[in-house]
């Protein structure tokens, strides 16, 4: 039974300017147009940011309850983690390969790291060069149930820690290998340290084919694993790159670096920041932050909000060439995010 959580516009107000008088002072310094983006997303009807949905138990609210996260319980928070002048570069560290070809997985990640600067706008986002499973010196196993081949996360985090540069606000490690944060576990789609900066995400089971038995990366025979042969991965399976796998890819990578920010999951509207128990509940979301944890992360960065919209919007309309080659970035599956961005960009913020 679909149960639709909708929070009155008032009780969204008071989360987005806060009840505190210093908070609500600084929300009144916003120019006039600011407020205009952050209040629109708040009214019922709004095209991006609707009422949360929860379909079904096994979805991420009934299973993990938790009190929702207002600006205020944000801004209040010693422990979150903010850029500052020393710190202000985000780092993605790519491991394994992307797609066959080292001109397709220098594009794709080249794309992710475009969207990921928009999206945090105000921060550099770095590409570090991209490293074999091999030198994660990590262990690794055969899935009992889908029979793919996994890395597991927690000793991934361990190599990123020594990797972090020291002018990095966080440090970020991709792999198109399916990951595990223990034995008990089947699988994670990602693991982080908010504390320590850094995190690692799969993108794996953003496959269309990955919970199907026509699934390329099935290992197609029962092989027995010796600890640090990492010839296994040589030429293993990665998905094709899609504009599906890019937009969930997208979506993963800012929401799990928000985490780093101090944004826990959101409970107010429909937000990147959501949780997710499985894929199906992940493409529900909306690729932007809603407007109370747009204000969190304004807070922390000091962009002005139509400009991050503008890179936005420039990313999903201009292509990008890199090492030589021209490869169309596939952004089929943003053309609904890029009219909402084209509404939001018509009337620019005043200076």
């Amino acid at each position: 039974m679909m149960q639709v959580i909708e929070h009155p516009v008032e009780k969204l107000r008071s989360a987005l300017r806060s009840t505190r008088k210093d908070l609500i002072q600084t929300y009144e310094q916003y120019s006039r147009e600011e407020k205009r983006l952050l209040e629109e997303g708040l009214l019922p009807g709004s095209p991006l940011f609707r009422p949360v949905t929860v379909h079904s138990d096994s979805d991420w609210i009934p299973s993990h309850p938790e009190a929702p996260q207002d600006f205020l319980s944000f801004y209040s928070n010693p422990y979150r983690s903010t850029p500052n002048n020393g710190h202000k570069t985000i780092y993605i560290q790519t491991i394994g390969s992307f797609g066959e070809g080292v001109g397709i997985t220098e594009q794709y990640v080249e794309w992710l790291r475009g969207y990921c600067q928009a999206f945090y706008y105000g921060l550099v986002v770095k590409l570090l060069p991209p490293v074999t499973v091999a030198s994660t010196g990590c262990t690794f196993r055969v899935n009992s149930n889908t029979h793919n081949l996994q890395l597991h996360a927690g000793e991934l985090l361990n190599f990123l820690k020594k990797k972090k540069p020291k002018d990095a606000f966080c440090i970020v490690g991709i792999t198109m290998i399916d990951l595990y944060p223990k034995d008990s576990w089947n699988f994670v789609f990602g693991q982080a340290s908010l504390t320590e900066g850094m995190g690692v995400f799969s993108f794996a089971r953003y496959d269309d084919d990955f919970y199907t038995r026509n699934y390329a990366g099935r290992l197609k025979k029962a092989i027995k694993l010796k600890p640090g042969d990492y010839s296994v991965f040589q030429g293993y399976y990665t998905p094709p790159i899609t504009s599906t796998l890019l937009f969930r890819s997208c979506k993963t990578l800012t929401h799990e670096i928000g985490h780093i920010f101090g944004i826990k999951h959101c409970l107010w509207l429909q937000c990147v920041m959501q949780g997710s128990n499985h894929l199906e509940e992940s493409d529900r979301r909306p690729p932007d932050v809603c407007p109370i944890c747009l204000r969190k992360l304004q807070s922390a960065l000091g962009f002005k909000i139509a400009d991050r919209y503008k890179a936005l919007l420039h990313w999903i309309e201009n292509e990008v060439s890199c090492s030589g080659q021209h490869l169309g970035k596939p952004t089929q599956a943003f053309q609904g995010f890029r009219e909402w961005l084209c509404v939001k960009t018509r009337f620019p913020s005043p200076n």
